[in-house]
Parts: C-alpha cells; structure tokens; sequence
C-alpha cells in the first residue's frame, strides 16, 4: 500500500506519530492560533535538512511559530485526523502513494498556486505540481554496477536489457523487492524486455511476470530495504543491481568502486501536502510555496543529496554537486518518472494496481 514501507532510506527516522497522541484534544488542535504551524519533516538526516532550508529560515521571514515533527505521517494517521474533525499536523512530508491515495480519499487541501511566483512556479518541474500536493524532493531508483567487475577497459551495461543479458554481462545480481507492490522491478522488467520508456504505463502485468521469470534465477537476493541494498554493495556481496542513488552516491563518496547508470533510472518524490481540516490552512499554504523557492531547494539539496524540483535550484549549485542529483535537466531526459497515479488506481473489484503487484508477487516468488 506505502510506498515508504519498502525505502525508508539512510535519511529515514525509526518511528511514526503515535495515533493515540493524534487522536485526542480536537478542541486544543482547533484553537491553535494563526501564527503557528505544524510540520512533519521526516527524521534523520532529511528531517534536520528540512529544518535547516526551510522551517528556521521560513519563522525568520514570516514570524510563524514552526513545530517541526521529526517523525512520518501515515495515510491511516491522516485518514484519522481527517475523518475524526481533529487535524493536528497542518503540513506533512508524504511518499508519492501515500499523497496519490489520500487524494483519491479526498483527505488533502488543494494547493494554493496563485500565491507563487510565476518564475518559481514555471520553474518547477511539470511532474512535481500536483492539485493536492507539491514534490519537496526528488530520488532515483538507478541501476549500480562495481567498476571492478565491470572496468571502463570493457564492456558496460547502460540499460535494463543489458542487466537482463547474463552472459554478457555476468556477475552476481540483485533487485528491490516487490513485496509492497508500490515499488518492485516491474520498470525494469518492462524495459529489458523491449517496452519503449514512453509507453511502459499503463504497464502489463502479466508481460512483468514473463520477463522476470528469466532473470528471476539470477537474483541473489531481492532487497527489502534501502539499507539492504546499500549493505549488499558495500560488502561486494553483488556486482550489479538497483539501488536508491542516495545511497549509492553515499557510497561513491566513501570509495566505493561503482558507478552509477542514470539510463532507464526510475524517479519519484516526495510531495507536502495539507489534510482537510488544517486549522492553519494558510500558513501551510504559505510554508509550501516558501520550500519551493530556488534558493531553498539549493539549500536543501546542499544538506542531504536528493534533487530539486525547482530548475532554478541547479543555477545556485556547483554542477558537480548537481549532476549527482536525479533530477538534473541533463539526466531528466533519460530517466522514467513513476506513474504512481496508475498504482494507486481502484478497479471496480476495489483493488489497486498496487494490490495485484502484490498478490502476483507473493504467488509468484514461493
């Protein structure tokens, strides 16, 4: 159902909100004053980022009392404090399925895009602007590779059918689970198996199945968690794989002999978003189009490695730094943004396709 229950990256925290904490003193939560604001940041090393680019210096402009929450914000949660008249977080930081779900349960405020700027709005990427949320963060699911099994003296792979191809391209693999249904191989079994990046939604399930039963033998291990994943080629217990590019670049940055394929590499993000109810509606309103702004993406983007959505932020950055975040101009055009409105999508059996990811993964890896 969540997508962050398969990748709670090295930024993530290691708690939720207590429902029980959510639950109680709507009266309290309806008499907040309009100079505050609370906001989900996430924890770790995203949550004091947050803290630092956006929250700190938006109190200073606008003398807003920011109560930055450290912890996720679960779609039951807000749900919750939605449908109970009691919301006690007027902005939260949600994984691209929990936002598409929970405006498809129409618990979310619609943006406010007419207090922006126009050269900050044009200059978000078109993906990034939602009606009921904006992206705060873009990450990349890229394909990594050991430069020593596979040296720039010889042959590279530079895209899934590549990776698909065992016996130019031996080595030990590895790929992200599909146990959650919200992420999983299914991009890249498509494209290995010759679908066009343009025409891979809505995707084929069966045709996923098909193309991973041939490389389903060659998979070492399907990694559950980012943390997995990173462990796996931090141990050179595998020489080829997909992997979060925060970590993978967290790697590099140690040492570590791989490179990173920004070919074929999958995009999603992260999107702030307003429950129905917000008894501070305007200053969350106020707070998401302050996150946006070039000059605070740049900062954000300086703090933890994961791309703008504002173009603009890239001018404020060396471009080193910013050709090692996914949502660079130059490696936008090579890369395929999930589609997580076809996931979240409900048939007239009431499943998602998220739901029969799932249940094909769970018949078809025993």
């Amino acid at each position: 159902m969540n997508i962050a229950m398969n990748r709670r990256r090295f930024i993530q925290s290691t708690s939720a909100i207590a429902l029980g904490a959510m639950s109680c003193g709507a009266g309290r939560a309806l008499a907040q004053p309009s100079n505050e604001l609370r906001v989900s940041v996430y924890g770790g090393d995203v949550g004091k980022a947050n803290v630092e680019a956006y929250v700190k210096p938006f109190e200073a402009e606008t003398g807003i009392k920011v109560t930055a929450i450290p912890d996720d914000v679960t779609l039951p949660q807000i749900e919750l404090m939605v449908t109970s008249n009691n919301t006690t977080v007027d902005v939260v930081g949600a994984d691209a399925a929990t936002a598409h779900t929970a405006n498809l349960k129409s618990l979310l405020e619609q943006i406010d895009y007419s207090i922006f700027k126009k050269d900050e709005l044009d200059a978000i990427v078109d993906f990034a602007k939602k009606p009921f949320g904006v992206a705060g963060l873009v990450y990349g699911i890229p394909m990594v590779y050991s430069t020593e099994k596979f040296p720039p003296t010889g042959p590279q792979p530079t895209s899934w059918a590549d990776f698909w191809d065992v016996e130019k391209f031996p080595g030990v693999r590895t790929l992200e689970t599909g146990q959650g249904g919200g992420e999983g191989p299914w991009e890249e079994a498509l494209l290995a198996d010759g679908v066009a990046a343009d025409k891979i939604y809505p995707m084929d399930i069966d045709r996923i199945f098909a193309s991973l039963d041939k490389i389903k033998p060659h998979i070492r291990k399907w990694w559950t968690s980012g943390s997995e994943g990173q462990q796996l080629f931090h141990d050179k217990a595998v020489d080829i794989g997909n992997c979060y590019d925060g970590r993978a670049n967290l790697l590099i940055d140690q040492g570590a002999p791989l490179k990173i394929n920004r070919n074929q590499s999958k995009l999603t993000n992260d999107y702030w978003v307003i429950p129905k109810g917000s008894p501070n509606v305007q200053n969350a309103q106020r707070f998401i189009e302050f996150a946006t702004r070039a000059d605070r993406q740049a900062a954000f983007a300086k703090l933890v490695p994961y791309g703008p959505i504002n173009r603009n932020a890239f001018k404020l950055l060396p471009e080193e730094v910013g050709l090692k975040l996914p949502s660079h101009p130059k490696l936008l055009a090579n890369s395929i943004v999930m589609d997580l409105q076809w996931y979240t999508e409900v048939g007239s059996d009431g499943q998602s396709n998220i739901d029969r990811l799932v249940q094909r993964w769970n018949e078809w890896i025993l």
